[in-house]
């Protein structure tokens, strides 16, 4: 239409056509509108997915270990009212509104524009022509089950195509001369096509929805009705198929357009795309906060008044608010006033604090493992949450926490932890006297019992400093018959000792993806200082722990990604507490103590009192969501390699991997196949959903 050069002169819509009429109506030409389509992900938007780098650690933690998330009310379960919550769909909207955010009469529009959405708790339809735009057409395009509803004017509204998904009502008074409908209603299905019971749900919506568009159609004076029977409501990925599709059922009409094109003499001129690459917020008022302070919200948003920010340090501040999950909903309007926009928002505290969370995972070190998992907010404070995950499997585990957020101050945190497995492996590594016999693979058992209270703070969003004290207890015995008959016993304990230290760590992490990253840095530097142990033989002295991790990821192409990295550790005073080594092999991001994934090699294969390890991996997105990877990984481990320059010589070490990787709602599921050109072995590591 505005390539003949119609001009349009007043605008209505429901759900989707709410988005596209309004957009419209507010300067966008429909070659803008095609381009904002195109461009963004439909997939990324609906999911609310929240970009990492928003999260705290301890929400990153959380993030990526639980495959499901159930709200619990009055000791029952709960489905969740909706897949998404519609907060990055609704910051399009924001973002692309913008310029006309200072209009609330939708009739002083470049078009004159309204929208229709359903009053959940009446039924009724309602007509929005006023107030926010964005919000307006939130609440028309709130698709059932899909997006939350939208509460605005204390009304609990919803997708507009529940009582009207095509509303001509309102254009028949505005004494217009021509009415051009858009009907993406799809037609009833055959016999050929009922055989499920969502089919029939659908059909039984549609017969009204058909009858009701067959009365309206002949009120329209040019009435379009692209083919979509082959579509549904959510079918994003076809977009262009389906802009093609209306571009075919248009052309069938261009005669009576080009007529009413050569009757007007009009040429609509496009608006300039906003890029708002700077917004001043000269003023900010918060409404609908009872347990959250404002100063813990602006805190979460990280701006203030009179500051003047990137639209995207604005995004990203919605987004860490969001990603703290004590929110349904923030809504939000720009009011220019003096060179910038005062900011008005409204906060939906969530009335959900108790959350059950589930599961699955499987490698060949803990082997399969189902996790259950409460979480309780506000257990204790506004600011506080309680963790407690159950694992139960081939090795039974147990994870603890208690966190009290305190944003950029000191938080203070709890965790408590028993993590377990059998392994056969060569005990010589793990022995801490030479008196004993020389032993090929034997079947041992690890415990790890520990304790930790610390406190963190945030120097930087993604900069973390924390200190705390720790107690563990570290057993490692073996019950195989080839070793014990040397000792006459039923159990042999190569360690069963109390450990009391303190500790300190640096971490600034900006990584895009744990699993399969693209982009971000990742340092993490830690010191650990063992004082006292119950160590049985009476020969412990005290020694210090100092590790640190470096990775780099960039993107080369659209799918294909860099990831290069480096770790090294050394042990500081009494070395012969050998359990509390290096350890390397294996593949794994879930290992506890100082243990760490070596390609190549055996799980446990490596153990050294200091090390230094590259490694390096090319990852190509072949399909997406889908992940072939070449690793490559080189290291020196052993006894003082610092002290004797054995760490800056070529490495003794060295291992390779090829995989699969596939991201799933329970995790990655991951196959690789590794070798080493040092031990001639090849073999199979699998990994299936988050890591716990």
């Amino acid at each position: 239409m505005d390539s003949l050069g119609v001009r349009v002169d007043y605008i209505s819509g429901t759900s989707m056509g709410s988005v596209v009429g309004a957009l419209y109506a507010s300067g966008y030409t429909g070659k803008q509108l095609d381009s904002i389509a195109k461009d963004f992900e439909f997939q990324t938007i609906i999911n609310d997915e929240v970009p990492r780098e928003s999260k705290t650690f301890f929400e990153r933690k959380n993030a990526e270990k639980y495959a499901f998330s159930l709200p619990v009310n009055n000791y029952k379960v709960q489905l969740p009212s909706s897949i998404s919550r519609g907060q990055n769909m609704f910051n399009l909207f924001t973002k692309l509104t913008l310029s006309v955010s200072g209009i609330t009469d939708f009739s002083k529009l470049p078009i004159p524009f309204y929208c229709i959405a359903t009053d959940m708790q009446t039924g009724q339809e309602i007509v929005l022509d006023h107030g926010s735009l964005a919000q307006a057409i939130a609440a028309s395009s709130a698709l059932p089950t899909l997006f939350q509803p939208i509460t605005l004017d204390n009304k609990l509204l919803m997708d507009g195509g529940i009582v009207n998904n095509y509303p001509i009502e309102g254009l028949k008074s505005k004494n217009l001369d021509v009415i051009i409908g858009v009907d993406v209603q799809g037609s009833l299905l055959d016999k050929s096509r009922l055989n499920s019971v969502s089919d029939i749900l659908i059909q039984i919506n549609n017969f009204s929805a058909v009858k009701e568009m067959k009365a309206k159609a002949k009120f329209t004076d040019i009435y379009i009705h692209p083919n979509v029977d082959e579509y549904s409501l959510i079918s994003f990925e076809d977009k262009n198929e389906i802009i093609k599709n209306g571009e075919i059922a248009t052309k069938a009409f261009l005669d009576e357009l080009k007529a009413i094109a050569a009757a007007q003499n009009y040429q609509k001129e496009a608006i300039k795309s906003p890029h708002f690459d700077k917004i001043k917020i000269n003023k900010i008022e918060i409404k609908g906060n009872e347990k959250y302070t404002a100063s813990y919200i602006l805190g979460k948003l990280r701006f203030r008044s009179n500051e003047t920010i990137s639209y995207d340090d604005f995004s990203k501040g919605v987004n860490n608010l969001v990603a703290t999950n004590n929110f349904d909903s923030f809504l939000y309007k720009f009011s220019p006033s003096d060179l910038g926009y005062d900011l008005y928002a409204k906060v939906i505290e969530s009335k959900n604090t108790t959350f059950i969370k589930l599961g699955l995972h499987y490698d060949q070190l803990y082997k399969s493992a189902v996790l259950l998992n409460l979480t309780k907010k506000q257990l204790l404070l506004k600011n506080d949450v309680l963790s407690l995950d159950f694992i139960l499997g081939d090795n039974s585990r147990y994870n603890f926490d208690y966190y009290i957020d305190k944003g950029f101050y000191w938080s203070v945190g709890f965790n408590s932890n028993f993590k377990g497995f059998n392994y056969s492996t060569q005990p010589s590594g793990l022995i801490n006297t030479l008196n004993y016999p020389t032993a090929d693979e034997i079947q041992m058992s690890f415990s790890d019992f520990t304790h930790q209270f610390f406190v963190e703070t945030l120097v930087r969003k993604d900069l973390a400093l924390k200190i705390g004290l720790e107690f563990k207890n570290l057993k490692i015995t073996t019950k195989d018959n080839s070793f014990l008959t040397v000792f006459d016993t039923t159990e042999y304990k190569f360690e069963d000792s109390n450990f009391f230290s303190g500790f300190g760590s640096l971490k600034i992490d900006t990584i895009d993806n744990k699993f399969f990253p693209t982009s971000g840095f990742l340092f993490e530097g830690g010191f650990q200082y063992y004082f006292v142990s119950s160590d049985p033989n009476g020969n412990f002295n005290d020694f210090s722990i100092v590790k640190s991790q470096i990775s780099k990821a960039f993107e080369i192409t659209d799918q294909l990604s860099f990831n290069i990295g480096t770790q090294g550790g050394f042990v500081v005073g009494d070395s012969s507490t050998k359990a509390l080594h290096f350890g390397l092999g294996g593949y794994g991001q879930n290992y506890f103590n100082n243990f760490s994934s070596f390609y190549g090699y055996d799980y446990l294969a490596l153990i050294g009192d200091s090390f230094v390890k590259a490694d390096a991996t090319v990852d190509y997105e072949i399909l997406k969501k889908h992940h072939f990877n070449v690793s490559a990984n080189f290291a020196n481990i052993g006894e003082d390699i610092f002290l004797n320059s054995e760490w800056f010589q070529p490495p003794s070490y060295g291992g390779y991997s090829v995989g699969y990787g596939y991201e799933t709602i329970f995790g990655p599921i991951e196959v690789k196949y590794n070798w080493s050109e040092q031990t001639k072995k090849t073999g199979f590591f699998v990994n299936v959903g988050y890591w716990f």
